[in-house]
This record gives structure tokens, sequence and C-alpha cells, in this order.
């Protein structure tokens, strides 16, 4: 069994990232949650911030995915938990229905809480079925969209371009994005996560106006619904790249302000620990977001931010 486990680890973390002169000259302690001797590149410690541990300067962000889940009934109570919780006020908190009932949830949650989509069409409404447009999201009260997620890249075929289009269209409508980013366990494997990270940050960065309006998510897929969540240095140190490239290839106040959030498994129980990271910015949730009382917790986990500053 302790064969297997090590095993496993290697799969999930070697080769976590080409050569990339910031993180390399980064300390290198032992760390895994699966053993003992996967080797990862952390980040040495930083001074303690007055306020909130936040690398970035916007507020802090939790988002809950329902993806394809839920009925009429199941929503309602879902709904009503939410209304009851109480949530810790300096974080925007978003929930993403399922298109069919984006106006149920509208009508009856609480105004603390935004509504998202989980998809829109990359243009204009008209001949396209199946299709949502951003116009009609709007329509019924949604303010974001997320665009992206790895659901859509690999079950449904959508490529970097096309969701850059999306991402840029959503915008031009006054609509937020939820930008979602990350990489196949292959891709880990490979040494590529930086490379694929980076890849599809430059497809949102060739299209969109702004970076005003965007929240990046970075979702591992191989975490995505496994129950394997990156341990907090790993999810920190891509966090700390994705900020350096936006820095580098954008300007350093859009790396400055955007915030960048982590989904991957985040539950109740991981979520302060990885809401202590300098990087992490928030969270982007899926099962455990149909839970009100657990999804809460993940919201209020910004409490340990507070006590790491």
């Amino acid at each position: 069994m302790a064969a297997t486990s090590t095993s496993l680890a290697s799969q999930l973390y070697i080769g976590l990232r080409r050569p990339c002169p910031k993180l390399d000259s980064f300390n290198s302690p032992s760390f895994s949650a699966f053993g003992p001797n996967i080797r990862l590149s952390l980040s040495p410690p930083k001074p303690s911030r007055s306020v909130v541990a936040m690398a970035g300067s916007g507020k802090f962000f939790v988002g809950g995915n329902w993806k394809c889940n839920g009925t009429k009934d199941s929503i309602s109570k879902l709904v009503a938990d939410l209304n009851s919780a109480k949530l810790e006020p300096d974080v925007d908190v978003v929930v993403a229905p399922p298109f069919l009932y984006i106006d149920q949830v509208k009508s009856s949650l609480t105004d603390r809480i935004e509504i998202s989509a989980q998809n829109s069409w990359v243009g204009k409404g008209g001949a396209f079925t199946g299709e949502i447009s951003v116009e009609q999201l709007k329509d019924l009260g949604c303010k974001w969209v997320v665009l992206g997620h790895s659901e859509r890249r690999h079950i449904i075929g959508e490529k970097d371009e096309f969701i850059g289009k999306k991402a840029a269209y959503g915008l031009s409508q006054g609509l937020g994005v939820i930008a979602c980013i990350g990489e196949l366990l292959e891709e880990r494997e490979a040494g590529r996560t930086f490379d694929v990270c980076f890849q599809q940050l430059k497809a949102y960065a060739d299209a969109v106006p702004s970076w005003d309006n965007i929240v990046i998510a970075y979702e591992p897929v191989w975490a995505i619904g496994t129950g394997k969540v990156a341990t907090p240095q790993q999810a920190q140190e891509v966090h700390v790249a994705i900020r350096d490239w936006l820095k580098k290839n954008v300007s350093e106040e859009v790396a400055s302000k955007t915030r960048i959030i982590y989904g991957g498994s985040v539950n109740g129980g991981n979520s302060g620990e990885l809401a202590k990271q300098e990087d992490i910015d928030g969270f982007l949730v899926g099962g455990a977001s149909l839970k009100g009382p657990e999804f809460a917790t993940i919201v209020n986990s910004v409490t340990s931010k507070k006590v790491a500053a």
C-alpha cells in the first residue's frame, strides 16, 4: 500500500512546471499529502500584511458552480439554506445555477449573493439552437458568467481562442467573467503545467478589452470532482506564476488587481488552509456548493486570511 501511495503521488505531482527563473529561486522543502518524498518549489515566507494576507488588491471572491445538478425542490432548499447562512461581509459571493433555474434562484436568493451563468454564447443571440446569449443572461439578472471550465474544454471541445472571444463579448456587454484555466494530469506529468496555463491565459489576454471585471480561476483538471486537492503550497506556486505572467505580459496593475481563485475539490475542511496562501484570493467551488452550510464555511474561510495576516 505504501508503494502504491508513493506511485500515486509521483503521478500527480512530478513535473509541475518548466524552468521559471522567479520560481526556481525559491526553496524546495519536501511536502506532499500523499507521501514524504515529493519535492515542491515553495516561496519563502513573506512579511505579514496589516489586514488580509492577499497578494492581490481585490476582495476575496467565492463562487459556487452548481453544474448540471438540482431540481426545483432541491434548489429551493439550497436557496433557503443560503438565505439563512451568516456570511462574512468582506467577500464577494456568487452562485451559478443551471440555466433553467436562474430565474427561480434570482427571485428567491438574498441580494447578498450574485448570480452567474455557467456558459454563454460567443456573440449576440439569434439562430443558435441550444445556446444562451449574454443579453438573455443580463435580462435575468446575471452579473457573471463562468467561461473556459475544463468540462467545456475537454468534454464539449471548446478551444482557447473561442473561449477568449466569449470572454470578450461578455465583458463588452457588462458581464463579469470567471475565466477558468488548468492542466490535465498528463500535462502535469509532462512538466507542462505552466505552459498550458499560460497558453490559456494568453487566449484571454489576446481577446479581452480590459481585465477590470475578470476573476481568474485556476482549476487543475486532475483535482476537479476527484477528491484530490492540490496542497496549499502547490496551489500557491501556480497562483504566483499566474500573477507573474500577468505582470510581465499585461501590466503590474492588472497583476495586482486581478483576483486569482482556486478550484478543485475545495470543501469546508480544506478551504481554511488554502485561504491562508497569499496569492489565493478565493475559490470556485463545485460539489460542496450544493450544500448550503458547507458553502458558507468556505465563504467564511476569509477569516483564515485575517489570522494569517
